[in-house]
């Protein structure tokens, strides 16, 4: 006899004892019905084997019977009453077990439509045997056969909202340990994507420092001039200190008790004492104060830009400009140099560098704008929306 599948161990517990309370009713009152059609005048022999072989259905039917064929055994049973009933009126009382599994095997309405041409026949079974009809004749078999019904069905419906309770309760189990499996895997894309973004940071940092700088050594090395000697010395022990700064992820050293200005007016200084060319610094009075990751990216896009212009601009002047307007700091690094086409900027060697700014400043919603043409020098201008001023970031 199929059932509800109940994983909750004290609903199958009380599944447990429904069916035996069911299959000891069913057993009690077919060896008393057929003793009591026996003592009525019915042959042992007949009374005797037709129990038998009704609860022999039943337990095979109990014991076997899944899915659809529930419900040709429960025809089955029904039809061996039915022969019960010819032979005695005493066999009514089976009506009872056979209306409480028809609200357990088949669905409400169905089990109603079962129910009402047993009821006839037990009502109609006493008729057939010339016994008297009375009141307790009709009315024990409509309320008694009526409240087994009832009962199997709330039972039946209790046992459905326990399974549909289980499903629930294991699809929300399965729920959030897929929950948890994708937070995990969430956390671990996000710690994955901070270390790439940490990663094309620290390249950034080394292209705009230890690279530009170890660039210069390498240009002054090479004029084997010894009076170069210590400008190369202290060019390397300024990688070094930049060095590490970027491993210890601090602000950088230019900008270590000093504001941005004052930084890059030393970075002037240097490119002028170094290579000769003329350099200038222009800034708007009204220059905000800006948080230090702002100024780290100012300073890191006039430390790129001024390293192009000591490298490849071959210029006589070089102008390093800020101005404030409409919520915005832009920087202008301007040269006199030989310039180039900035369609074709991809293919020398100021792409990376060039790539590197246009990040840096997209993370603050910052842009970088460059003019320039061969022969007419260069202008880069780099801005970015000041919000709030003071404090680090």
């Amino acid at each position: 006899m199929s059932s509800p599948h109940i994983t909750d161990p004290s609903r199958r517990r009380m599944l447990t004892v429904a069916r035996f309370a069911l299959h000891m009713i069913t057993a009690l009152l077919s060896a008393v019905t057929a003793i009591r059609a026996i003592a009525t005048g019915v042959p042992l022999l007949p009374a005797m084997l037709m129990a038998g072989v009704f609860l022999a259905w039943y337990a095979t039917g109990a014991a076997f019977a899944r899915g659809r064929f529930t419900g040709w055994w429960l025809g089955g049973l029904s039809i061996l009453w039915l022969g019960m009933l010819l032979l005695s009126a005493e066999f009514v009382w089976l009506s009872f077990p056979l209306l409480l599994l028809a609200g357990h095997v088949l669905h409400q309405w169905p089990s109603v439509a079962f129910a009402i041409p047993v009821l006839i026949a037990a009502i109609v079974a006493p008729v057939v045997h010339q016994v008297p009809i009375t009141f307790a004749h009709v009315a024990g078999p409509l309320l008694g056969g009526g409240f087994a019904l009832a009962i199997s069905l709330g039972y039946d419906a209790l046992l459905r909202d326990a399974v549909e309770r289980d499903r629930l309760i294991a699809s929300l189990v399965r729920t959030q340990d897929e929950m948890a499996s994708l937070q995990e895997e969430l956390a671990r894309t996000q710690r994955d994507a901070g270390a790439t973004q940490e990663r094309t940071r620290l390249a950034r940092d080394l292209h705009d420092t230890i690279a530009q700088e170890l660039s210069s050594v390498v240009l002054m090395a090479r004029t084997a001039d010894a009076e170069r000697m210590p400008q190369i010395e202290s060019i390397a022990q300024h990688s070094l200190t930049d060095l590490r700064r970027i491993v210890a992820a601090l602000a950088p050293a230019e900008l270590e008790g000093a504001a941005l200005a004052a930084a890059i007016e030393r970075m002037l200084e240097a490119l002028r004492r170094d290579t000769g060319i003329e350099t200038a610094l222009q800034v708007d009075p009204a220059l905000p104060a800006m948080q230090t990751s702002q100024e780290v990216v100012f300073l890191r896009v006039a430390q790129s830009a001024l390293a192009n212009v000591r490298q490849h601009a071959r210029a006589s002047r070089a102008e390093v400009s800020f101005e404030v307007a409409a919520g915005q700091v832009a920087m202008s690094v301007t040269d006199d140099g030989v310039g180039f086409l900035v369609s074709d900027s991809t293919a020398t060697s100021t792409s990376y560098g060039l790539s590197a700014m246009r990040s840096r400043l997209r993370e603050f919603g910052g842009t970088l704008q460059v003019r320039s043409a061969p022969g007419e020098g260069t202008v880069l201008t780099a801005t970015v929306p000041v919000e709030r001023t003071g404090g680090d970031s």
